[in-house]
């Protein structure tokens, strides 16, 4: 791939690791400045959340077994799979939210509380740069790029795998009160 449509790709990245965080921040900072009704029951929404990101963090394993064990296509198939999910996940998240799911009030006791907000501030904060790692892993592997893509991956990996599964730990904490 020539050095010019690496920059168009890279500034594609760049657009989307802007634009899709401050779009997911508007929305669960100001819950009513866009909300349709778009008659999706708000009840199956999280537990689908769960899966998508239980099954990434599934997906994300695997992907690195294919690679240590030399099986590249396969790596690129699944974490191709991977990150179709977290974006399958990402619209539906979007999609709940100008649907009206709004936030609920976490009500274990205070032992749970903390380890709670924990787990969810950590997921937070961590999921804003996954979008942009996992992108740039992709991109770098898909190019045969394999020295940066290593390099990225070193970070990517970690931190994509803690944000799947703490979506997943932060809706076991919150299923008694959807």
């Amino acid at each position: 791939m020539g050095k010019s449509k690496d920059k168009i790709y890279l500034r594609i990245i760049t657009i989307l690791s802007i634009v899709v965080p401050v779009l997911v921040a508007v929305l669960i900072l100001f819950p009513d400045a866009l909300q349709l009704d778009l008659g999706i029951d708000r009840g199956t929404l999280p537990a689908f959340h769960a899966i998508i990101n239980g099954t990434t963090a599934v997906l994300l394993i695997i992907g690195l077994a294919l690679v240590r064990a030399k099986k590249i296509a396969a790596h690129k198939a699944v974490m191709i799979s991977a990150f179709s999910l977290s974006a399958v996940f990402l619209l539906s998240y979007v999609v709940s939210k100008i649907n009206g799911v709004g936030d609920l009030k976490f009500g274990g006791d205070d032992s749970i509380k903390y380890l709670y907000f924990f787990v969810l501030i950590s997921h937070i904060l961590l999921s804003v740069p996954v979008l942009p790692l996992a992108m740039l892993a992709i991109f770098r592997g898909l190019t045969n790029d394999v020295a940066k893509h290593k390099k990225i991956v070193r970070w990517t990996f970690p931190i994509w795998l803690y944000v799947a599964i703490t979506g997943v730990l932060v809706y076991l904490f919150m299923q008694p009160y959807y």
